[in-house]
């Protein structure tokens, strides 16, 4: 479970960053306020530690999923 929700956030902040490499628009801070909103630095934590967490997904034992 927390793969799948690691992973969705993780996709999530790549299509975030591919706004914002093509369009300059970052549509979390255009959601919550601006890139230093307290709920838009929490959110950009969590995708970050989901981000972190995915590394792990590399080196799982692929018979085991």
């Amino acid at each position: 479970m927390l793969d799948t929700v690691s992973l969705l956030l993780t996709i999530i902040g790549a299509i975030n960053w591919l706004l914002v490499g093509v369009f300059q628009f970052d549509l979390v801070a255009w959601i919550f306020g601006g890139q230093a909103a307290l709920i838009s630095r929490i959110i950009y934590t969590v995708i970050g530690a989901a981000g972190l967490w995915c590394i792990t997904l590399l080196f799982k034992n692929r018979s085991q999923a």
